[in-house]
């Protein structure tokens, strides 16, 4: 078979568009200085609400241009403020580098003013609007500590400075000069300039000349900054600088073939997806019929000396309450209790009763009370007979290993032979799992929180929810993915392939955190940052590893202490190598942690997989992610197919391929590999000529949306009625919950974060309302964000618009669903008509009963009998997803009641602690979102039904004889992933043409014109794999960058390290397995769990 040769560049193309994100080059986010003002603010009440209005209004500047200014208020309690990116910085750089200036300029709070020059931006917020200054007493140099005698690097930087002082105030105020002397060695100098865009050209020629003169008196000096009131200046004998942007594109031919043909393929992308729907049914209904399993395992229980009654954890522990609470995470809450006999326990409340995680608890009980050992936590029973499901384990008084090493204070109990102890126990229960049991146990969400601490400050590893065993003969299990995001190992993540070495992978970042006191997972934290892998790795590599442990371990002098903290980072690096055949067992680490004079291999390069590799998505499919906390929101879903096309002519101008992918067995879980190919789905494309632009259409179809109501009308704010005692530390900690809910909301719909420790600590939940989009979302809860800020110094509140909620309190509220502040507000106007009350009623409990059972969120339409126009009812309830399934019910119940009381009136709104719910004579109802993860399947139902009883529908047993088989004769490909940094690198050279296909016959006789027009679709291919799904243009951009002549492209930045190194198939999958177990493909979801969370 021959392809077109302008359709075998669209082939690249729709790889391009398949494969997502990038990393960046530099953000240069390292402070350089802080400055604070030295007035205290007086009216912090007014004050610190308009400084958050001001930071967000700039953030969103900064992300669409790298420049901003804001003001917010009047008269001395307004807040003006400024940042700006230095113009080598990308714009994704920009948005890092901002993001770390974000972070730390609150810190000059309860000062009512700042500035912070990091190498890469700057930022500044003060009570008075300072725009046109250039100049002022805090301006400064900032000389460096190494000094370079050679004259002729002193002359070349004053002819660096000399020349940025006449280029940046003619190129907006930026300028880069690099001067090297041939002929000379350490010479060369780099220098950057930056005015603030808001300078005129006069004042910016006044602040690079006094940045200038002060910079060139740290000379000899090789380094130094000039941190002016209106200007930056930088010079280096180092290479500090970006690379600069390449140029964009014109448009022509083959861009108008790509927007001619696009919609030609609509249908066969549909029946594309129909493929998927009617083979996945057959896996759905297996998946059922093994939880057969589960109720077995009920009734055992329930038999056994480990069944609790319900009504005696109940007693013990307060009826669960918040005093006696210990932690909340993902999956549930934990209590402490006390048995009728002394005995101190802890209760493990979960969640949720849905039958996936019915599967989970049954094998925590499974596992654990089949194993025992010093290292292991005790499980002393569970009730699974009561409204919720109950563990019951042994006591530990000083709860888990995080709250001691990521905290300052606490740290100082554990010094460095307690941490040894506490290491060397975690690996002798590891190794014990691995190597010592009855079957070969992995655990699969190794981390701090799940490591817990006796009396005596002895480790005992907790949560064995997630774990999996499998036989001796086996040398790995495929499973749906499961664990922490930053401490699960790359082959298991890409892969699904589990060994215990992937366990290992996990210890070696807890061990890295427990040294460094730095931790891993710091996503939700902050805007995005190295791991603790990277960082350690690259501290290693420079012999600098000190730098980075933990100070309270420096207070020990003792040099061969150090040595040996050094020599466990060490192992901590060979744990967490990329190859897993490279990482040592755990018997194997706990040789080397007890023979010390054995001499340790030097470990490789760890993978790349930082936060930026790590950003979530919605997992909202799920029906059960209504009943999760945490883990709806923070859980990642990743798909991985392993495709083994045959091919079949039909007839001599079209040709048919099949794909296939299989999907893993549910049943895999405890049981190794369950091959099963009945579960496999499969995928008709039709590859006539026009078949290539089916990824484009796809990914057209997909991202297309049309706007419906945001409904971000405030109805109430209602703030804590207790002052904030220490604002110093509760302001920064706000902040950042904030920014974490953001993040969260954005991609998700809901939202939770927790920011600091004690009451000084602040907690926060956003939620939209289902029926909103993912845009409209945002826009809601942009103005959400705006108003709760009001609340200060009071240190809690909420707010209730109409499409949103948001809170925020200094303790943890997730599981509240009533409380003295829920209220329902009547509206103004009256309807009489006895029909529309039962409307109103009626829909009102549909909502009631439909909510819980649909993850909290139902709406209704009665109609009202009698009346003209059509005239209707409309109803809306919304639990917070934080809530199960028991809480939530309750919480409509108790707030329609409440609702109900306003009828006659013809509208009415319920604001309760653990839900919303409204009624109206209007519709303000938006539309059924049928292309997100909020929407439902019923379009898809009947677009199957209608693609059976079509000329479409193939026979499987006809494709089957078509291709004999599906034999590997007629096999045309396999999928890869490797070619995206290829073009990458030669996009950076200016060498593209290179990669273009020889039958484009550009090479000769066509003129420039077109071959700028495939270097610029190529360009727009790697804007759309950007790795921040915020930088990727929509697809509605994309259309206009391929129509729109006149339209600049920006800069991509780097693709990400997805090559064949990092994602290709273990060399066991070969094709005729992988055509038939779950090897070939892994759906995984990825939550986020701690037996005694934070």
């Amino acid at each position: 078979m021959k392809t077109g040769s302008p359709l075998r560049l669209l082939i690249l193309i729709g790889a391009l568009l398949l494969l997502h994100s990038s990393t960046v080059a530099d953000p240069r986010s390292r402070t350089a200085k802080i400055l604070c003002s030295t007035v205290l603010e007086h009216n912090t009440t007014a004050f610190v609400p308009n400084f958050v209005a001001t930071m967000q209004i700039i953030s969103d500047q900064m992300r669409t241009g790298g420049f901003g200014v804001a003001v917010v208020g009047k008269g001395p309690d307004a807040n003006y403020g400024l940042a700006q990116c230095y113009g080598d910085l990308s714009l994704m750089d920009c948005v890092l580098c901002y993001a770390e200036a974000r972070t730390v300029l609150p810190q000059c709070f309860p000062y009512n003013g700042g500035r912070i020059f990091l190498d890469g931006c700057f930022m500044r917020a003060e009570n008075y609007s300072f725009y046109d200054e250039f100049a002022g007493p805090l301006d400064r140099a900032v000389c460096g500590n190494n000094s370079i005698t050679n004259s002729i690097f002193r002359q070349s930087a004053r002819q660096a400075a000399a020349r940025a002082i006449e280029t940046a105030p003619n190129n907006g105020g930026y300028a880069r000069i690099q001067v090297a002397p041939p002929g000379t060695s350490n010479a060369s100098v780099y220098l950057l300039a930056q005015c603030w865009r808001n300078l005129n050209r006069t004042s910016c020629t006044s602040c690079l000349q006094n940045a200038s003169a002060s910079i060139l008196k740290c000379l000899p000096r090789s380094e130094a900054r000039a941190l002016n009131t209106g200007c930056f200046m930088r010079y280096s004998n180092v290479d500090f600088l970006n690379a600069e942007a390449s140029a964009s594109r014109s448009r022509g031919t083959i861009i108008e073939i790509v927007v001619s043909l696009v919609s030609s393929v609509a249908v066969l992308v549909v029946g594309v997806l129909i493929g998927i729907y009617v083979w996945n049914n057959r896996y759905v209904k297996k998946k059922r019929r093994g939880s057969n399993d589960a109720n077995k395992m009920a009734k055992t229980l329930n038999n056994s000396s480990l069944n609790f009654k319900y009504s005696t954890l109940e007693k013990a522990t307060g009826s669960f309450a918040e005093a006696n609470k210990l932690g909340q995470g993902g999956f549930g809450t934990v209590y402490k209790g006390v048995l009728s006999d002394g005995r101190e326990i802890a209760v493990k409340r979960l969640f949720f009763n849905n039958k996936h995680r019915a599967a989970d608890f049954y094998n925590e009980v499974n596992i654990i009370s089949s194993v025992e050992h010093k290292n292991l936590v005790r499980l002393l029973g569970c009730s699974c007979s009561g409204p919720e499901s109950l563990l019951v384990y042994e006591y530990l008084a000083n709860k888990s290993l995080d709250r001691f090493i990521f905290d300052r204070d606490r740290g100082k109990v554990l010094n460095w032979e307690k941490r040894y102890d506490i290491i060397v126990g975690t690996v002798e229960g590891l190794a014990y799992l691995h190597e010592n049991s009855k079957t070969k146990i992995i655990h699969r969400d190794i981390k701090a929180s799940n490591i817990l601490l006796d009396s005596k400050l002895r480790a005992k590893i907790a949560d064995f929810g997630l774990a999996r065993s499998f036989e001796e003969d086996e040398s790995h299990i495929s499973t749906a993915i499961a664990g922490t995001l930053g401490y699960m190992a790359p082959e298991y993540l890409a892969h699904g392939q589990l060994t215990e070495k992937a366990d290992v992978y996990s210890f070696g970042v807890v061990l890295l955190e427990t040294v460094t006191g730095i931790q891993n997972s710091r996503s939700k934290t902050s805007d995005y940052l190295e791991s603790i892998v990277l960082i350690a790795w690259k501290h290693f590599q420079s012999g600098t590893t000190e730098r980075i442990l933990d100070p309270n371990l420096m207070v020990e002098e003792d040099r061969s202490t150090k040595e040996e903290i050094l020599r466990v980072v060490q192992i901590g690096l060979l744990c967490t190598q990329e190859s897993a055949s490279l990482r040592p067992t755990m018997s194997k680490v706990l040789q080397m942690l007890m023979k010390k004079e054995e001499k340790l291999p030097t470990p490789t390069n760890p993978p790349f997989m930082d936060e930026r590799t790590m950003e979530l998505n919605d997992t909202s499919e799920d029906p059960s992610c209504f009943n999760l906390t945490e883990a709806c929101s923070s859980a990642a879903t990743v798909t991985h197919s392993s495709f083994h096309p045959s091919s079949i002519w039909v007839e001599p101008s079209t040709e048919t391929v099949i794909q296939f992918s299989s999907s893993p067995s549910p049943s895999s879980a405890s049981s190794g590999s369950n091959r099963n190919p009945d579960s496999m789905g499969i995928q008709l494309v039709y590859a006539s000529k026009y078949i290539l632009f089916s990824v484009i259409t796809l990914l057209l179809l997909q991202a297309t949306s049309i706007l419906g109501k945001p409904r971000d009308r405030t109805v109430r704010v209602i703030c804590g009625k207790e002052l904030e005692h220490n604002t110093t530390a509760y302001v920064p900690n706000f902040f950042g919950s904030m920014e974490k809910v953001r993040q969260q909301i954005r991609t998700s719909g809901f939202g939770t974060a927790g920011t600091g420790i004690g009451p000084d600590a602040s907690y926060g939940l956003a939620q939209c309302h289902g029926d909103l989009s993912s845009l409209e979302c945002v826009l809601c809860h942009s103005q959400a964000r705006t108003m709760l800020p009001q609340c200060f110094p009071f240190n809690g509140g909420r707010a209730f618009i109409d499409g949103c909620f948001l809170r925020f309190e200094n303790y943890s509220f997730f599981d509240e669903y009533k409380g003295p502040e829920d209220t329902a507000i009547c509206g103004n106007f009256t309807q009489n008509d006895p029909n529309y009350r039962q409307a109103a009623t009626e829909a009102v409990m549909q909502v009631v009963n439909g909510a819980p059972d649909n993850r909290g969120f139902a709406k209704a339409r009665m109609a009202v009998a009698g009346m003209a126009n059509e005239s209707a009812a409309y109803a809306l309830g919304q639990c917070w997803r934080s809530l199960n399934r028991s809480s939530c019910s309750t919480c409509l119940q108790i707030a329609s009641a409440s609702m109900l009381r306003c009828l006659p009136r013809s509208e009415a709104r319920a604001l309760n602690t653990g839900c919303f719910m409204r009624y109206s004579n209007t519709d303000f109802l938006n539309q059924d979102i049928k292309n997100s993860s909020r929407g439902g399947s019923t379009d898809v139902k009947k677009l199957a039904k209608t693609l059976q009883d079509s000329n479409l529908e193939f026979k499987y047993s006809t494709l089957e004889k078509a291709t004999n088989n599906f034999s590997l004769d007629n096999k045309i490909g396999q999928g890869g992933f490797g070619s995206v940094y290829k073009i990458w690198r030669h996009f950076q050279a200016g060498t593209v043409e290179r990669l273009f296909d020889p039958s484009l016959n550009l090479q000769n006789h066509y003129n420039k014109k077109v071959k700028g027009e495939v270097v610029r679709v190529v360009h727009i291919g790697l804007l759309c794999i950007q790795e921040i799904p915020s930088l990727r243009p929509t697809m509605s951009k994309v259309l206009r960058m391929l129509t729109m002549e006149e339209e600049h492209l920006p800069p991509p930045t780097k693709p990400p390290f997805m090559d064949e190194m990092t994602m290709e198939l273990d060399d066991s999958c070969k094709y005729s397995r992988c055509y038939s177990n779950t090897e070939g493909s892994s759906t995984a979801t990825v939550g986020h769990s701690s037996f005694y969370p934070r």
